[in-house]
C-alpha cells in the first residue's frame, strides 16, 4: 500500500504513516528499509497489518514544504523538538505566555502538572512575602496580623493568572478525549478539587483525536508491543 509519512518521533521511535485508504498506520525504525526519509510528506510504500505498518520502502523524495531556506533535522518535526526537551519552568513560562489565549489543542500531563507545581510555588512564596509585609507595616504586637495589605501581591497574582489555567485544563481535556466545556466542573467546590486530580491522572488519548495529534513527548506503545506484553507475561505464568 502506498501512503505519506505523517510524523516520526526519533526519540519515542514511533510514527504515523497516512495511507491512501485513509487509515492512519503506526509504525517504528525497525519497519523500515534503508533510504527512506523520515520527514513529513514523504512517499512511501508499506505492507499493512492491523493499524501497524511493515516493510517500509521509500517512493520518491519528500516535498519540500516543510522549511523554507534550511532542511529541518531528520525525523523530528520543529514542534516535536521544541516540546520533547520542555522542563517544568519552561511549560509554566509557555503556559502563563504564548498559551494564556490558547483554547485549541491537547496537553499532555506533564503541561499539566508543571504549570501547577510552578504556580502553587510563586504563590507560596508571596504568600510568605505577604506575611513579612504585614509584620512590617503592623510590627510585632498584638495587632501584627489586623493588615492584610501584604497579601495584595498573592491575590493579584491569582488573579492575572487565572484564565491561562482554565485554558490549560480545557486543553488537558481534549488531550484525553473530553469536550473544553467540562472545565465548568471545576468551578463547583469539592467536586472541582477531585475533577482537576483525576484530569491530571488520566493518560493521553493515543493518536490523533478532533483536537490535534497526540501532544510530543507522549510514549506511545505500537499494537504488536501491546501484544508481546500481553502474550509475554501469559507465557511467563503457564
Amino acid at each position: 500500500m502506498r501512503g505519506t509519512v505523517y510524523h516520526y518521533d526519533e526519540d519515542q521511535d514511533f510514527g504515523y504513516i497516512n495511507g491512501v485508504d485513509g487509515t492512519r498506520y503506526l509504525f517504528a525504525r525497525k519497519d523500515l528499509n534503508q533510504g527512506v526519509a523520515l520527514v513529513r510528506g514523504a512517499v512511501v510504500e508499506f505492507q499493512p497489518d492491523d493499524g501497524a505498518a511493515h516493510d517500509v520502502v521509500a517512493v520518491s523524495s519528500p516535498s519540500p514544504s516543510s522549511g523554507v531556506g534550511q532542511p529541518p533535522r531528520r525525523g523530528l518535526p520543529a514542534e516535536k523538538r521544541s516540546a520533547g526537551s520542555t522542563g517544568l519552568w519552561a511549560y509554566f513560562g509557555r503556559t502563563v505566555s504564548v498559551n494564556y489565549f490558547n483554547f485549541n489543542g491537547r496537553a499532555r500531563r506533564k503541561e499539566f502538572w508543571a504549570f501547577w507545581l510552578c504556580f502553587l510555588l510563586v504563590q507560596l512564596a508571596l504568600v510568605g512575602f505577604g506575611i513579612l509585609v504585614n509584620l512590617a507595616v503592623n510590627g510585632f504586637g498584638a495587632n501584627a496580623g489586623s493588615s492584610s495589605i501584604g497579601f495584595l501581591p498573592a491575590a493579584i497574582y491569582t488573579l492575572a493568572f487565572g484564565l491561562s489555567w482554565i485554558a490549560l485544563v480545557v486543553r488537558r481535556l481534549h488531550d484525553v478525549g473530553l469536550s473544553g466545556w467540562f472545565v465548568l466542573v471545576c468551578f463547583i467546590p469539592v467536586i472541582g478539587e477531585a475533577a482537576l486530580l483525576v484530569l491530571g491522572l488520566m493518560p493521553s488519548q493515543v493518536g490523533d483525536n478532533p483536537w490535534g495529534p497526540v501532544p510530543a513527548g507522549v510514549r506511545v506503545r505500537s499494537e504488536s508491543q501491546r501484544l508481546e506484553t500481553v502474550f509475554g507475561s501469559s507465557d511467563m505464568k503457564t
